[in-house]
Formats: C-alpha cells, sequence, structure tokens
C-alpha cells in the first residue's frame, strides 16, 4: 500500500495516459465515431493527462485536489453511459438525436458487459482511487513536517 501512495500521481498519470490513447486509438485508427457522452468522458480526461503530467515533473501532490473533481464527473458520466447501454429504458428516456446513439456498443466483450464506457469508468475509478491515496500521502508528510520542526524547535 505504501508503494501506490508514494507512486499515486505516477501510476495515475499511466493509467490517464492509456485512457486517452485507447480513445484515440478507437476513434483514429479503428474508425469508431464517439458519442455525445463519449465526448464528455473525453472533456474530463484529456486535462487529467495533462495536469498529471505536469504535476509529475514538478513533484506537485498539490494538483490531486484539482483533478480529483475531474476524474470523480467523468466517472460519473461513464456510470451512467455504461448504464444506458445495459439498461435500455435509459436510452429511451433521454435518447442521443444526434450522430452516434450513445447506447451503441462498438465493443462486445465478455458478452456486452465490458464496453468503452465501461472501461473509461474503471480508468476513472482507479485514477481516483490513486489520487485519494496520493492524498493521505501529502497528509502524511505534512505530518512529518510539522514533527521535524517541533523537534527542531526545541
Amino acid at each position: 500500500m505504501a508503494f501506490f501512495r508514494r507512486y499515486a500521481l505516477y501510476l495515475a498519470w499511466v493509467v490517464s495516459i492509456v485512457a486517452v490513447a485507447s480513445s484515440l486509438y478507437l476513434s483514429e485508427i479503428m474508425k469508431f465515431i464517439p458519442c455525445n457522452l463519449c465526448w464528455y468522458q473525453r472533456i474530463f480526461m484529456y486535462p487529467i493527462v495533462i495536469l498529471l503530467g505536469i504535476a509529475c515533473y514538478a513533484q506537485d501532490r498539490g494538483i490531486i485536489r484539482y483533478v480529483l473533481p475531474l476524474s470523480v464527473l467523468g466517472g460519473c458520466i461513464s456510470l451512467y453511459h455504461y448504464l444506458e447501454q445495459q439498461i435500455p429504458a435509459l436510452a429511451r428516456a433521454l435518447p442521443c438525436t444526434v450522430g452516434v446513439p450513445c447506447s451503441e456498443d462498438y465493443l462486445d466483450w465478455f458478452g456486452g458487459y465490458v464496453t468503452i464506457p465501461f472501461l473509461a469508468l474503471i480508468a476513472f475509478i482507479l485514477i481516483t482511487a490513486l489520487l485519494v491515496n496520493g492524498l493521505k500521502k501529502e497528509a502524511e508528510d505534512g505530518e512529518e513536517e510539522e514533527e521535524t520542526e517541533l523537534l527542531q524547535a526545541h
């Protein structure tokens, strides 16, 4: 667990890179046209790659507080999108009226349970869990600094 706390920023960055590279591969190489909900998920994932990359370079854990909301909101959209694919009534309640239907399932892995929104949801969950772990590391580091300052003062 200490490994995940120590390298939370880097691991979350790797997950976001894989997610962005996968989305670009599916749309640009495989020619899968993203639906509206896919675009919203991308809107939340793409800045995460840039912000975490900068944070890793600067070794700045303070960015976690700013990236975490992006990850949580993107995960909520992914969850709704996945549910829309799995529960047909949701697709009828708020149908996509422009472009590719959001209930469209390009991937049919494991009987249709593993879809693109499901993979995006897993990425957002991993990033969120890693960043929450990173916050714990930041809190531990802050406590250690306070203890060191107190010892030096005496």
